[in-house]
């Protein structure tokens, strides 16, 4: 609403590792309810979703009010982007009525330019190449329950997706080993891959048990994203043998944990009995999004220092 100088979150890279360190660190405060403040008290939050979500939205959603804001949500029947509305102007629009934008929609291109367009906040909330929040809940979610991230191992088993690339963009910031493998024809951004092994060692490989030797971190998704339906089939003959059971774990760190950003499928990426099992940590994960978005918020839209 206002013309003050702001920043957005559209990547893991857009902070610094110790920002993103700080960040983490006022999460874990919010995820132990020692943070009581309200920045957010009298601030709106616009919520874009070109895309349904049910954890993006309820995080998002509850968060900001926690926090003493209001979240508006817009689906694609409240907003011009899908009736042919440029997103500049949209950007400007909504900059006039609230103090933050998230958005969750398919083209990363569309998220960059609807921040430059705007003068408040922008989240990316998820597009086809990123999915940042989600990421941040995860490294949460690895200090929460290793202690740490420094030194640890995460491996990857499937698609070489938005969360592939995510993942290795909190390699490249935080320094931990990332093995990811993915089948022939769904690599993750390699670009991505080589600016990373600037301070992380990154590798890709096609089995998964190569991946999964040693890890701390097991972490996998949907072989068809939103969006991919009709490759469904396919997928599922390319993915075979990529499915996170008990001999893949058996492979990982004795203190291993299983992550996955869910909605999951039991029987196609991951067994029942991992997902349900001691190992999974799932649901602290899927938790963890709600306070690491809201630190960020609270940063964000808050005024709250990085420090």
């Amino acid at each position: 609403m206002t013309d003050r100088p702001h920043r957005d979150f559209l990547a893991i890279p857009d902070f610094t590792r110790a920002e993103l360190d700080a960040v983490l660190a006022l999460a874990e405060r919010m995820r132990r309810r020692e943070y009581t403040a309200r920045p957010l008290a009298g601030r709106t939050l616009a919520m874009i979703f070109m895309k349904s979500s049910t954890r993006t939205r309820v995080s998002f959603e509850a968060g900001t009010f926690q926090l003493g804001g209001h979240a508006l949500f817009l689906s694609p029947r409240d907003v011009q982007l899908g009736r042919g509305e440029p997103v500049a102007d949209t950007a400007r629009v909504l900059s006039r009525y609230v103090d933050g934008i998230m958005i969750r929609t398919f083209a990363h291109a569309d998220v960059e330019e609807l921040a430059r367009h705007a003068t408040v906040p922008v989240i990316n909330g998820l597009t086809d190449w990123l999915h940042p929040c989600q990421v941040m809940a995860d490294v949460l979610t690895m200090r929460q329950h290793l202690g740490t991230y420094e030194g640890k191992r995460v491996a990857w088993i499937g698609d070489g997706n938005n969360m592939a690339n995510s993942w290795i963009n909190a390699a490249w910031r935080f320094g931990f080993d990332l093995a990811l493998a993915c089948p022939e024809g769904y690599d993750p951004d390699m670009a991505l891959v080589e600016r990373a092994r600037q301070t992380a060692n990154v590798t890709v490989v096609r089995d998964p048990r190569e991946a999964a030797e040693g890890a701390h971190v097991v972490n996998t998704d949907v072989w068809a994203s939103m969006g991919q339906e009709e490759e469904q089939e396919v997928r599922a003959r390319a993915f075979a043998g990529y499915l996170v059971d008990d001999a893949l774990m058996a492979r990982a760190a004795s203190d291993a944990i299983f992550l996955h950003c869910l909605p999951a499928h039991r029987g196609e990426e991951v067994s029942a009995s991992v997902i349900d099992g001691p190992r999974s940590r799932v649901w602290d994960e899927a938790e963890n999004r709600l306070h690491v978005q809201k630190a960020l918020m609270a940063v964000l839209m808050g005024g709250e220092p990085l420090s």
